[in-house]
């Protein structure tokens, strides 16, 4: 099964790429909270830091997670082919 993530603002400056493939076995149950450990292990500290708060572990309140664009939690399931976005927050003037 192949999952695709991309990332946006300070994540992708974080892990040096817009779009990552991750690959899991066909039989696997993957839920948008195990990716998120799967690119923990991958890409350290730093992604770790900005996606999780540090005191309480959980993901951060201000970013978005979507699913093949619609809003998704920690416990959707992925399936082959979904896209994963993780949107931070935008500023503007």
């Amino acid at each position: 099964m192949k999952v695709t993530v991309r990332f946006f603002a300070a994540l992708r400056e974080i892990v040096g790429k817009k779009e990552e493939t991750l690959e899991f076995p066909d039989d696997a149950s993957v839920t948008v909270g195990k990716a998120l450990k799967v690119l923990t292990k991958l890409h350290g500290r730093e992604f770790s830091d900005y996606v999780y708060d540090t005191k309480t572990n959980e993901v951060r309140s201000y970013l978005q997670l979507l699913i093949n664009e619609r809003s998704a939690t920690l416990k959707t399931k992925l399936r082959d082919g979904d896209v994963l976005i993780i949107v931070p927050p935008v500023g503007g003037g």
